[in-house]
């Protein structure tokens, strides 16, 4: 019995001691076969009614790009002044957004600390900082936000538009096929007081204009800038002497920017470059899309030879040179041309006045010519400095409306 015991106990601890003493884990076996396929899934979501695809494209995006590529928003000097946030509002896409989203108004309000009034059409300094060059989606506001047709418009702004250079007394309405969006931009500044820096009253220019002007002094840059195509296509905003004939062409109750502007492309010109005219950017020759002219309920046989076309331009031509010359005649003592004439031999509408950056050969106030001062002018002749502007730098010579612009001028020649 002691003996089985014993064994039996010799058994036990042999078999703890070999336990202990066991190896680490072996390696694992090879993975076993795959298993059968899985059946499909549910069908996903039918995608949007507009894919990438159909837009990012050759025959859709590729054509809109390489026109915008000769657009003066891109290539001119759109973008130089993005920065400025009195600039930003048609010099940068963030500008542009901004008013619009903000509803920001062109009226001027006064800062009782600094007894100055302030024209509240600015953006802030946040919105001007790293500023981008107008782009699809300025236009564009709603662009890739569904993926579908609707993003395409309202376009960014179609309401009618505040004029600056009135601090939002009067209004452009260009609304036809979306102009306004194009007139937030294109509309004239305005000319401020020297005393306080609201903006100027324009209609003592005509009530009372053989008193001198004093509201604003004048450097070379004083007046509207070059955005008046809109005011002028519409038919408000001139500086309006005498009574009656201030009617508009058909065109501002018919046409549109985009009419033409927009037209079907030809050569440099037309869809989205935004260029009239067909000829690159600087030709000696420039020649016109009339596409957008020679469509049902328009013109039939428009072009750089119809006498409708030809005269109209002709005669604001003829009206504007008679201007200049009797805005220059203003100088008693003739010595030099109260406007400045650029190097293309026009008078684009800037005084001659010493710029140390702009016009450094400025006659007027040029301290390397004496400071001459400059001569003292009545409020008629300043207003028809203002209508030779807006005239001037509407650029159509007549054809945006002829009527308005031709009444504006010949009323202009004799008032004074």
């Amino acid at each position: 019995m002691k003996k089985s015991l014993k064994f039996i106990s010799m058994f036990v601890v042999a078999g703890m001691v070999m336990a202990s003493c066991e190896g680490p884990m072996g390696p694992a076996g090879e993975d076993g076969a795959k298993g059968d396929k899985g059946d499909k899934g549910d069908p996903g979501t039918p995608g949007t009614t507009l894919a990438c695809a159909e837009c990012h494209n050759q025959s859709v995006v590729a054509p809109i790009m390489s026109e915008y590529e000769y657009s003066l928003h891109k290539t001119g000097e759109a973008f130089e002044e993005g920065t400025r946030t009195a600039c930003a509002p048609c010099h940068s896409h963030e500008g542009y957004t901004y008013v619009v989203k903000n509803n920001t108004p062109s009226t001027f309000v006064l800062n009782t600390t600094t007894s100055k009034y302030v024209n509240q059409y600015f953006i802030s300094d946040a919105a001007a900082a790293l500023p981008t060059p107008i782009n699809c989606m300025t236009c564009h506001s709603k662009l890739h936000t569904t993926y579908g047709d609707e993003d395409f418009s309202p376009l960014t702004n179609i309401a009618a538009v505040s004029m600056t250079m009135y601090g939002g007394a009067k209004s452009i309405s260009f609304e036809r096929t979306q102009g306004n969006l194009c007139a937030k931009c294109h509309q004239p500044r305005p000319v401020t007081k020297a005393s306080d820096s609201n903006v100027i009253d324009y209609a003592v220019l005509v009530s009372s204009p053989t008193a001198n002007f004093t509201q604003s002094t004048i450097g070379y840059r004083t007046g509207v800038h070059y955005g008046t195509q809109a005011a002028m296509a519409d038919g408000v905003g001139g500086i309006e002497f005498g009574t009656g004939g201030y009617v508009n062409s058909v065109h501002a109750s018919t046409a549109s920017c985009k009419s033409c502007h927009m037209a079907t492309p030809a050569g440099f010109g037309g869809g989205h470059s935004f260029n009239i005219h067909t000829s690159a950017e600087g030709s000696t020759t420039p020649t016109i899309n009339f596409a957008g002219c020679n469509v049902g309920g328009c013109h039939t046989t428009m072009g750089s030879s119809n006498t409708t076309f030809t005269a109209a331009r002709a005669d604001i031509d003829a009206k504007l040179d008679q201007l200049a010359a009797k805005i220059n005649a203003l100088q008693a003592a003739n010595t030099a041309d109260l406007l400045f004439k650029e190097a293309d031999g026009e008078y684009h509408g800037y005084f001659n006045i010493y710029d140390a950056s702009s016009n450094p050969t400025g006659f007027y106030k040029n301290p390397n010519l004496g400071n001459v001062p400059f001569p003292t002018i009545s409020n008629a002749a300043f207003g028809a400095i203002l209508n030779y502007q807006l005239v001037y730098r509407d650029g159509s010579k007549g054809v945006h409306n002829y009527p308005y612009m031709k009444n504006l001028l010949e009323k202009t020649l004799a008032a004074w």
